[in-house]
């Protein structure tokens, strides 16, 4: 069967995430926080396991524009979800609306609800209330400008949780972020990594990912493992040749400090949950002790941006010394993420490139500076 498929994405990330799914065979198209593409049962499987900078995948059933309650309860009833969803299906229905006619989204979730019911029981022959006792396919109806997208979730569980994080301090980076910062970085594992804002170490961990060619979704579970329409050995057989194709041996320098000794413990949990210590140099280091003794080091990093009361002296000297890290290491790539709009000021170079980014609800600057090759 040929579904087509979205990719949620962070906004500003289109591009990236685009590029990697290109990368897996599937041609691209691109909207704000979207990125689509067709393919079988397998890119289901294959984009899930393999995507490191996506938020999930959904299959794409319905696509109408809809201004009445009769017109979308019709509509949505009159997809295919029975090609999908089986009689017994568990189907929990979230919505959105926005500048749309039908803007009140409880109302859209019942009667899309109704609609995805009405449609079982005919295909099945089924009387009563439905058991909803099975896999589940989560439904999403998101409606703007009266255009009604209706999706089903193949993943569960938003694709950043890869299921090492076992601890995380008071404002940990995404999984998925921390992955795009470094594809924006062309990280590939053949220069050394540096973090000096480590943290729980998620640019650490998901640089040894890359690096090794170990899948991001290799240790968690998917809601579409479940469903009857992908047989569970194609589950099992692409898990076994993704764990084929790791590069367990390969030799990679990756440093990541933090000048708080709890933070670099909690890193050291998440690192050991994923069996990558001996692939990740972990140090208690203030960055203004911070020396690098490597050539062409690639500094991948997330540092405070200063927006509590009383920090940003603090955090403006941290970047004056990120900036004298620069000048005394010409051949030292930064790649630095902040909300700090005075940043290129503060550390007296202008980035090579720069590019906004949402750390969250965070409206960031990613700054890009190349070193000498």
């Amino acid at each position: 069967m040929n579904f087509k498929m979205l990719a949620n994405t962070p906004m500003g990330l289109e591009r990236v995430v685009a590029d990697e799914i290109g990368s897996l065979g599937y041609e691209t198209t691109l909207e704000n926080g979207r990125v689509y593409f067709e393919g079988d049962e397998t890119a289901i499987v294959r984009s899930n396991l393999m995507l490191r900078t996506a938020d999930r995948i959904r299959i794409i059933i319905g696509d109408f524009n809809v201004t009445t309650f009769d017109d979308l309860f019709e509509k949505t009833k009159a997809l295919p979800w029975s090609d999908i969803l089986g009689p017994d299906a568990e189907f929990p229905v979230t919505g959105r609306s926005h500048k749309s006619t039908l803007y009140s989204v409880p109302d859209v979730q019942r009667i899309v609800k109704k609609a995805v019911v009405e449609h079982l029981k005919s295909a099945f022959s089924l009387d009563g209330k439905l058991s909803e006792t099975g896999a589940r396919y989560k439904i999403d109806v998101n409606i703007l400008k009266d255009r009604a997208v209706l999706t089903i979730d193949t993943s569960g569980d938003a694709l950043h949780k890869r299921g090492y994080r076992r601890e995380q301090g008071e404002a940990p980076i995404k999984e998925t972020l921390a992955a795009s910062m470094l594809k924006l970085a062309n990280y590939d594992g053949t220069k050394p990594l540096y973090d000096p804002f480590a943290g729980s170490g998620t640019i650490a961990i998901e640089a040894a990912l890359m690096a090794l060619n170990i899948a991001p979704g290799a240790n968690r579970t998917f809601d579409s493992e479940r469903w009857d329409i992908i047989p569970e050995e194609m589950w099992e057989e692409m898990r076994m040749q993704l764990e084929e194709e790791a590069l367990y041996d390969r030799e990679v320098v990756i440093r990541a400090s933090d000048i708080d000794p709890h933070m670099i413990e909690v890193a050291k949990t998440n690192i050991l949950e994923i069996g990558l210590q001996d692939n990740i140099e972990l140090a208690v280091t203030d960055v203004h002790d911070l020396t690098i003794s490597h050539d062409n080091v690639q500094l991948v990093t997330n540092p405070p941006y200063g927006e509590r009361i009383g920090e940003a002296k603090e955090v403006e000297e941290m970047y004056r010394t990120v900036g004298r890290l620069m000048a005394r290491n010409p051949d030292l790539s930064m790649y630095l993420m902040t909300s700090n709009k005075e940043f290129e000021h503060i550390v007296g170079k202008k980035a090579t490139k720069r590019r906004k980014l949402f750390n969250g609800y965070i409206e960031t600057t990613f700054y890009q500076y190349w070193g000498k090759r």
